[in-house]
C-alpha cells in the first residue's frame, strides 16, 4: 500500500496539464506563468481558467487578452464553504489538474484542499515560515531583517504552512524602502513560480511529510 505521506504528480508527455488560477488583484505572477507557457519554458501545460473574487481584478483582463476564460465569482451572500463549492464546480468544469494561487486574498477551505491535495501551489513574499499572512514584505522590513525573499509552497489547511518547494533570498539593502524591497522580491517571484510549476508539470516534485524532493 502506498504511503499517503508520499505524493508525486504523474503526467504523460502527451498530456496537457490544465491549470486554474485564483486571483484577487493585478495578476503579475499569473502573467509570468502565462508567458512561461507561451515561450515554451513550461511545456505540456495550459492555463484553462482564471477565477477572481474581485470584479475589478486586472488579472481577469490579463486572462482575456490571452484567450483564457476569466470568471468573476462574487463572494457576496456566500459563506466560505458555499463559495469554495462554487469554485470546485468551476475547477471540475475545466477538468483542472493544478490549482495556483496568485495574489488570492482568501483562505481555501478543507473541501478544496482535500480535492486537490498536493496539487495546489501558492507564492508568498517571505522566506517561510517567517512573516506569514498579509503584508509580509512590510513585516520583514519593519522587523529589520537583513535577508528577505519569497517562497513557493504547497497549500494545506494552515496559513502559509504547506511543504516548501522553492525559496529565493533577497538581501535587504541599506537604502531600501518597503516599496523597493517589495519590487525586488516580486522580480524573484516571477522567476521561481514558473520554475515550481514546470517541476510539477514534469512530475519532478515528490512530497514526503514536510519535505519536497526535486527529482532529476
Amino acid at each position: 500500500m502506498q504511503n499517503p505521506n508520499i505524493s508525486l504528480f504523474q503526467s504523460k508527455s502527451s498530456m496537457t496539464v490544465k491549470i486554474a488560477v485564483l486571483v484577487s488583484g493585478r495578476g503579475s505572477n499569473l502573467q509570468a506563468i502565462i508567458d512561461s507557457i507561451e515561450k515554451g519554458y513550461i511545456k505540456n501545460a495550459a492555463v484553462s481558467v482564471v477565477i477572481s473574487n474581485k470584479a475589478d481584478a486586472y488579472a481577469l483582463e490579463r486572462a482575456e487578452k490571452h484567450g483564457i476564460s476569466a470568471v468573476f465569482l462574487d463572494p457576496e451572500g456566500r459563506d466560505r464553504a458555499g463559495y469554495d463549492r462554487e469554485i470546485l464546480k468551476i475547477l471540475k468544469q475545466y477538468d483542472t489538474d493544478l490549482l495556483l494561487l496568485a495574489g488570492y486574498f482568501r483562505l481555501l477551505g478543507s473541501e478544496i484542499i482535500e480535492a486537490y491535495r498536493h496539487r495546489i501551489l501558492n507564492i508568498h513574499p517571505s522566506l517561510l515560515p517567517a512573516f506569514k499572512g498579509l503584508h509580509a514584505q512590510k513585516q520583514a522590513f519593519e522587523y529589520g531583517v537583513k535577508v528577505a525573499g519569497c517562497t513557493v509552497h504547497f497549500v494545506d489547511e494552515g496559513l502559509d504552512s504547506g511543504p516548501i518547494i522553492i525559496q529565493k533570498c533577497v538581501p535587504v539593502l541599506p537604502e531600501d524602502t518597503e516599496e523597493t524591497l517589495t519590487a525586488r522580491i516580486l522580480e524573484q517571484e516571477h522567476i521561481i513560480y514558473p520554475e515550481a510549476v514546470r517541476l510539477f508539470v514534469e512530475s519532478k516534485l515528490k512530497v514526503e511529510g514536510r519535505n519536497v524532493i526535486t527529482l532529476k
